[in-house]
């Protein structure tokens, strides 16, 4: 008989790297043939704004969520339960009623974190104690051994797993049929992610204007939905600046729409200083596309990129030194075609998800109770 798992962890939408993961794990064969599986949506936020704040909605979501918690453990015994805990802030108060119930009825817990932050708040007399009855006799997957330190006053090394995401493989056809967004031979820069001022919007905007002073020949495409940066912000320093035959937006892009970003584009550039940042699925999948990637010492970012191989590795909010390392790859054809390469092959080998879904189906047999 199968062992029987309830995850509880998140679904777009919102659409954030927290719950692809969440919508590859449902649908993944390999975790639904070996084990008996039930699946509770975490997620009380529609839109990438909402998440990790409160209001009457969230508590009257909550509510809702602690009761479906409670009627599938009450049903089925199961032998293990999976969730993906918020490491801190209201979502992790939200996120505790779940863990005081899988505790009531005496589950064996394992956490996925998809963020970070518990090591800002365990000085936190209130934060410690939620902590240390959280993080008591259970076990916890990271994405990254970079992210270890952020728990490691309350897990033991022995009880982690290190499960770095994998994405699904494009086809062939796809990675083959490079197109340019137009006409002109400019090296195209990509961003693409959530209009969010610490993902490193206004950054990469300040690193473009100085990238136009030297007359280099680039342009830098922006796709994502608008959030902290609104269009009418994100326009405003555009004209300010007078980038507009260099800056695009694009809005918010999926499915072909965004493979046709991802192909088009000669570089990627994410130069993110989000507190929540892990391990940004949007790396992985400029891997695929042979995509040189210019981004920042943040969460498991280091992990991912091969600073000087697969790309470079820059100061957070640091434009000069962005623009700097973005001036290289202009500059140098083959450099960019080098490193895209062995971003590709390093994306073969350890970021499929394929290979997520086999770690985390390890992760989980370890973690069944004895």
């Amino acid at each position: 008989m199968k062992p029987k798992v309830l995850f509880i962890l998140h679904f777009p939408p919102p659409v954030h790297g927290a719950a692809m993961v969440g919508q590859f794990i449902k649908r993944s064969n390999i975790i639904n043939e070996n084990f008996d599986t039930a699946y509770i949506n975490l997620s009380t936020s529609t839109t990438v704004n909402e998440v990790g704040k409160g209001g009457i909605n969230k508590i009257i979501s909550t509510c809702k969520l602690a009761a479906k918690v409670i009627r599938a453990l009450s049903k089925v015994n199961y032998d293990l339960c999976y969730m993906t805990l918020t490491a801190k802030g209201f979502g992790y108060y939200k996120d505790f009623i779940i863990v005081v119930i899988l505790k009531i009825f005496r589950k064996t817990i394992i956490y996925h974190f998809h963020n970070k932050g518990v090591s800002t708040r365990q000085q936190n007399t209130l934060d410690n104690l939620l902590y240390k009855f959280t993080f008591n006799a259970t076990k916890s997957i990271l994405l990254s051994s970079l992210l270890y330190t952020d728990i490691s006053k309350y897990v033991d090394r022995k009880d982690i797993f290190v499960c770095g995401n994998g994405i699904p493989e494009i086809e062939n056809k796809v990675l083959t049929e490079k197109e340019a967004v137009d006409s002109n031979d400019r090296c195209k820069l990509l961003f693409l992610s959530n209009m969010v001022v610490e993902k490193g919007v206004l950054v990469l905007l300040e690193a473009c204007k100085l990238l136009k002073e030297k007359n280099l020949n680039f342009e830098c495409h922006f796709v994502g939905d608008w959030a902290s940066v609104t269009e009418e912000m994100f326009n405003e320093l555009i004209s300010e600046n007078n980038l507009s035959k260099y800056i695009f937006a694009h809005g918010k892009k999926y499915n072909d729409e965004k493979l046709y970003f991802y192909n088009s584009a000669d570089i990627f550039v994410f130069p993110t200083f989000y507190h929540n940042e892990c391990f940004p699925l949007v790396l992985l999948e400029a891997m695929q596309f042979n995509l040189p990637i210019v981004s920042t010492n943040e969460g498991g970012i280091a992990e991912i990129i091969s600073d000087g191989i697969t790309g470079f590795i820059v100061p957070q909010n640091n434009s000069r030194e962005l623009a700097e390392k973005l001036e290289l790859l202009i500059e140098n054809k083959e450099l960019r075609l080098q490193m895209g390469k062995a971003g590709r092959l390093r994306f073969q080998n350890k970021y499929t998800l394929n290979h997520f879904e086999n770690c985390l189906s390890d992760a989980l047999k370890k973690a069944l109770p004895s």
